[in-house]
C-alpha cells in the first residue's frame, strides 16, 4: 500500500489540495454571508465556464491572449539573444549599450501603455509590443551574462580549429550559453503571460485580461473568476512546455 501510494503521490498530493481548497471555498460562499455576486461558489463559476465554453467565448479570448503572447515572445527571442551573445562578447559594445538597457530594464512594461496606445492605436500591437518589452531585457541580460562566461579555452580550440564566424557561434557559443537562455525563457514566458493579461484590460478588446473586465463591468463575478481561472491553468501549460523544451537539454533535466 506505501509503495502504491509513493509511486502515485505525486497525483494524489495536489488532488487532496485542490479538494481541499474547493471545500474551503464552497463553505465560505455558502456561510460567509456574501452576497453570490461578490462571492461566487465554484458550482456557479463552474456553470459560468460552461455557458462561455458552450458560445465560444472563453476560447476566443484564450485565444486572442495567446497569440498576442507568442508574437511578443518570438520577437523578443529574435532579437535579445543576438543582442545578447554581442554585449556578452564584445566589450565595446556592452560599455555602449549597457547602460541604457540596465536603465530601462527596470521600468514596468505596463508603464509603457500610454505611449503603446499612442503609437500603436487599439488593437493587437500595442500588447505585442508590451509582451516583447516584458520579454526583451531579462532575456537579454541573461543572454549576455552567459556568452560573457563562456570559458576562454573553447574559443582557444575554436581558433586551432580555424572556424570561421558563423561556425564560432553555432558550434561555441550557442551551445555553451543553451542551458541559461532556456532556463530564462522558461522565465520570460511568464512574465509574458502577466503583462498580456494586464495589458489587455486597457488596450484591446479581446483577451481573457479585456474578459475579466468586461465581466466585472457587467457584476458578472463568476465569469470574472472563469477568467482568473483560465490565467492560472494556460501559465501552467506554458510552463510545462517550457520544462519540456528544457528537458530536451540532457545537461537541464535537473530544473
Amino acid at each position: 500500500m506505501m509503495g502504491w501510494y509513493r509511486g502515485k503521490q505525486r497525483v494524489v498530493l495536489p488532488l487532496v489540495s485542490l479538494i481541499t481548497i474547493l471545500l474551503i471555498w464552497e463553505l465560505t460562499a455558502r456561510y460567509s454571508g456574501w452576497s453570490s455576486q461578490v462571492f461566487p461558489s465554484p458550482s456557479k463559476v463552474m456553470r459560468g465556464m460552461g455557458e462561455l465554453i458552450a458560445n465560444g467565448t472563453l476560447l476566443r479570448h484564450s485565444i486572442a491572449s495567446l497569440f498576442r503572447v507568442t508574437a511578443g515572445f518570438y520577437l523578443a527571442i529574435v532579437f535579445a539573444i543576438p543582442l545578447g551573445i554581442l554585449l556578452g562578447r564584445m566589450e565595446t559594445l556592452n560599455l555602449m549599450l549597457n547602460p541604457i538597457i540596465q536603465f530601462l530594464r527596470p521600468i514596468s512594461p505596463l508603464a509603457w501603455i500610454p505611449l503603446a496606445v499612442l503609437w500603436f492605436g487599439i488593437g493587437d500591437r500595442p500588447a505585442v509590443f508590451l509582451i516583447f518589452l516584458a520579454c526583451f531585457f531579462p532575456l537579454t541580460v541573461a543572454t549576455a551574462v552567459a556568452a560573457r562566461a563562456i570559458n576562454p579555452v573553447f574559443f582557444q580550440v575554436a581558433a586551432n580549429f580555424k572556424f570561421n564566424r558563423w561556425e564560432t557561434i553555432t558550434k561555441i557559443i550557442f551551445p555553451a550559453i543553451l542551458q541559461q537562455v532556456l532556463t530564462a525563457l522558461r522565465l520570460t514566458v511568464g512574465i509574458g503571460w502577466l503583462v498580456v493579461v494586464a495589458a489587455e484590460m486597457l488596450a484591446v478588446r479581446s483577451g481573457l485580461g479585456y474578459l475579466i473586465l468586461d465581466s466585472r463591468n457587467a457584476l458578472r463575478m463568476d465569469y470574472v473568476m472563469v477568467g482568473m481561472m483560465m490565467i492560472g491553468l494556460i501559465g501552467i501549460v506554458l510552463d510545462g512546455l517550457m520544462r519540456r523544451l528544457i528537458y530536451l537539454h540532457p545537461s537541464l533535466q535537473r530544473v
